[in-house]
């Protein structure tokens, strides 16, 4: 492997506002129960949880459109730019959320509000994924780029593992009055302020060589179109199938995990919550181990043992979840379904940044990817808990195994993208060295 250095600032830089926006993702869906009623009318409880669901799906269905947005700001004015410009959304969003008036005072302006606060959200969402991917795999050298990318996934599981340690530490903390009162913007005002700090850091990095590059010399209007995009329909293809089998999976033992032991195996709600929160640390962990492993031996390796592991072994392990009884049970079982998705999580950012040139590489990554979550990543708890309530549970277990064989088909077929040239300064690079088989 390269002995090249890791450029911890660009990775830090990079990842931080993966845990900002996943942060912010998970306290307004957990924290959703006690600021539901300051929002709409006095009625029924469940319907004022549906209408703040309602919200929050709406943050959903805009992360394409983010994608489209900032995948083709990043392509046209920076990496840089656009990682700043997500932060900014970020801090936005999570402040309105903050101050939001309740509807005593102000009446349905206050879900408005909430509204808005979703919509800058989801734009945000959908534009950090692709450009920390795409600035994480451009400002690291090659032989160190799984490795560097990884941490895109380290501080998204970090911003989970935040803001459920949060909200365990206010509940335990504030008696539910007060939560309900006034606790629940707690969380908001955190993520606010954690966005400005890395605003600050953000505002420091460099630009990376291949936009430099590509902005110096090339001067094409269409960059960052969706026609250029259209140049590379194959590519685009192939993130949205890559991705497929990995989002469903990724869901499945990490959003919706927590339920299933919870409404499925029985296990009380606090057992299931400390079962997510020691497997996604322990699974945090393992993402540069990974990474790093990719960069040895090639990306392809890992992808088909996810493709394969996760095609043949969500069916029984999902089945045994369904059965357990108790936390060590539960743990290793959970462990090792995110073991299994550790070979997709750990690298497919670099991956999708690895197949497309510089002049379209954030809109590339960017629109395929959030088209793909909302369709796969973002139904998967709303069609497992369809299949529950239909009576076939074990549906949803054959439904996770089906796209995870879509996404081994394309692991099988695809080109390694390991020793990828990212610029032409890299392609010179690989002209005078041998590339490595």
């Amino acid at each position: 492997m390269s002995k090249a250095r890791v450029p911890w600032k660009a990775v830090v830089g990079g990842s931080v506002g993966n845990l900002v926006e996943w942060y912010d993702w998970f306290v307004y869906s957990s924290f959703a129960v006690y600021f539901a009623a300051s929002f709409f009318p006095e009625g029924n409880d469940t319907a004022k949880l549906l209408n703040t669901a309602a919200i929050f799906a709406v943050g959903f269905f805009m992360r394409p459109l983010g994608g489209w947005l900032l995948g083709r700001y990043a392509d046209r004015k920076g990496r840089k730019a656009a990682l700043t410009l997500t932060v900014t959304l970020m801090s936005a969003s999570a402040l309105l959320i903050a101050i939001a008036p309740t509807y005593e005072a102000v009446g349905y302006f206050g879900a408005l509000v909430l509204v808005v606060a979703r919509l800058l959200q989801g734009l945000s969402v959908g534009g950090e994924y692709a450009a920390s991917a795409t600035y994480l795999t451009e400002a690291t050298p090659r032989g160190r780029r799984g490795f560097a990318s990884s941490f895109q996934y380290v501080s998204m599981t970090a911003g989970q593992l935040v803001g459920l340690g949060l909200q365990i530490v206010l509940q335990n903390t504030m008696s539910k009055e007060a939560l309900n009162s006034y606790g629940w913007r707690i969380p908001f005002v955190v993520g606010a302020l954690a966005a400005a700090v890395v605003f600050y850091l953000r505002r420091n990095l460099l630009e990376t060589d291949a936009f430099d590059e590509e902005e110096r010399e090339v001067k094409d209007a269409r960059r960052g179109t969706i026609k250029a995009l259209l140049a590379h329909k194959r590519e685009a293809l192939l993130v949205i199938a890559l991705t497929m089998g990995g989002t469903v999976a990724y869901y499945t033992y990490t959003t919706y995990l927590t339920k299933y032991l919870s409404l499925t195996a029985g296990l009380a709600k606090e057992t299931a919550t400390l079962v997510s929160f020691c497997a996604l640390f322990i699974f945090m962990c393992l993402q540069p181990l990974a990474g790093a492993l990719s960069d040895r031996i090639g990306r392809r390796p890992l992808l088909v043992t996810f493709g394969l592991g996760s095609m043949l072994g969500t069916v029984p392990l999902m089945t045994a979840l369904g059965g357990v009884t108790g936390f060590g049970g539960a743990l290793v079982l959970s462990l090792t379904g995110l073991l299994i998705i550790t070979g997709y999580t750990s690298i497919n950012a670099v991956v999708k940044a690895e197949l497309f040139p510089t002049n379209v590489r954030a809109l590339g990554v960017a629109l395929p990817y959030a088209i793909t979550n909302a369709l796969f990543g973002g139904t998967a708890e709303y069609v497992a808990l369809w299949f529950k309530d239909s009576g076939i549970e074990s549906g949803f277990f054959w439904y996770v195994s089906g796209c995870a064989a879509v996404s081994l088909v394309v692991y099988l077929t695809m080109r390694e993208t390991r020793d990828a040239a990212l610029s032409r300064a890299e392609r010179a690079a690989t002209e005078a060295v041998p590339t490595r088989v």
